[in-house]
């Protein structure tokens, strides 16, 4: 696997974001979900994971992973090499993920996906602290990235099939209006989820999440922390995962030129929110590793 690294000043990853914020995308969470999941997991961190991460943010972030958690989409386009790391295509419906079978980009390149890069970056943070090796990599862009990827590997279409390209190739109708599959997994279901359970306010989701954590939820959330092998993420464990909730629940009743509506919406929504709140928590297990062991 590459060991993919480039190097950006605070003030050009300043100006390429505001350049390309107004970029729209449809390859991973739209922005509210990447920023639901690093919201659960900033207030998840132990006080040294805290601590770094607010001195590897930028300046202009005033300390909030969050508002950053989009960055890796809005940078693909100039860091061209970097879109195929936002997914994993796995053959149709096999309904499985062989990291040897799929985790390559289009060239045949291993670990050029969404597992490879969490594992990448995750080994390139493991340099934090140290001077002799930490200077190799720009480690806001390995925070940035990983931060992104632990969002991506949880919203199901990104282990979706390689003919469909993860349901982007699927049309269809959300409530009536014409979309595609991936779409409404990356963005309506959580904006209609917003319009019609939180006021159209995302903070309000994102509490509501939270709350599950903390109460109905808690007994699992160790389950979900854990990496059987020690390791300091196990993304192999969460894209099997999300294989399994695409075939079973995504691309589940949801046929070409299908009418996607109430029955859909009610019975994927959960799936969508323990997603967002699978993400958060893994993402603060993974930087709370990582930082308490440097």
């Amino acid at each position: 696997m590459r060991n993919y690294s480039r190097n950006l000043s605070s003030a050009l990853l300043a100006s390429v974001m505001i350049y390309l914020s107004m970029v729209p995308t449809s390859e991973s969470w739209g922005k509210e979900g990447h920023y639901a999941t690093c919201k659960i997991a900033q207030p998840l961190l132990s006080e040294e994971a805290s601590a770094a991460v607010k001195k590897l943010l930028p300046d202009y972030a005033e300390g909030d992973l969050a508002s950053l958690c989009s960055w890796a989409d809005q940078v693909r386009f100039r860091y061209r090499w970097a879109s195929p790391l936002h997914f994993i295509d796995t053959p149709d419906n096999k309904c499985t993920y062989i990291y040897s079978r799929d985790c390559h980009n289009p060239e045949g390149e291993e670990g050029m996906c969404v597992d490879g890069a969490i594992k990448n970056y995750t080994s390139q943070l493991g340099n934090y602290g140290c001077r002799a090796t930490g200077a190799n990599y720009n480690l806001t862009e390995a925070l940035l990235f990983l931060s992104h990827f632990m969002g991506d590997i949880h919203q199901p279409l990104h282990v979706g099939f390689s003919t469909d390209e993860g349901g982007n190739t699927i049309k269809l109708h959300w409530y009536g209006r014409q979309n595609n599959l991936h779409h409404i997994w990356d963005t309506l279901i959580i904006e209609t989820a917003m319009k019609d359970n939180y006021n159209n306010d995302l903070e309000e989701m994102i509490a509501a999440i939270q709350k599950n954590v903390t109460d109905s939820w808690s007994d699992e959330v160790p389950t979900w922390e854990k990496c059987s092998t020690n390791a300091l993420a196990c993304p192999k464990l969460y894209a099997d995962e999300s294989i399994n909730l695409a075939c079973n629940w995504a691309y589940k009743d949801a046929d070409q030129n299908s009418v996607l509506e109430d029955d859909y919406f009610f019975s994927r929504l959960p799936i969508v929110e323990t997603q967002l709140a699978k993400g958060g928590v893994r993402l603060a297990a993974t930087l709370n590793r990582i930082f308490n062991s440097t």
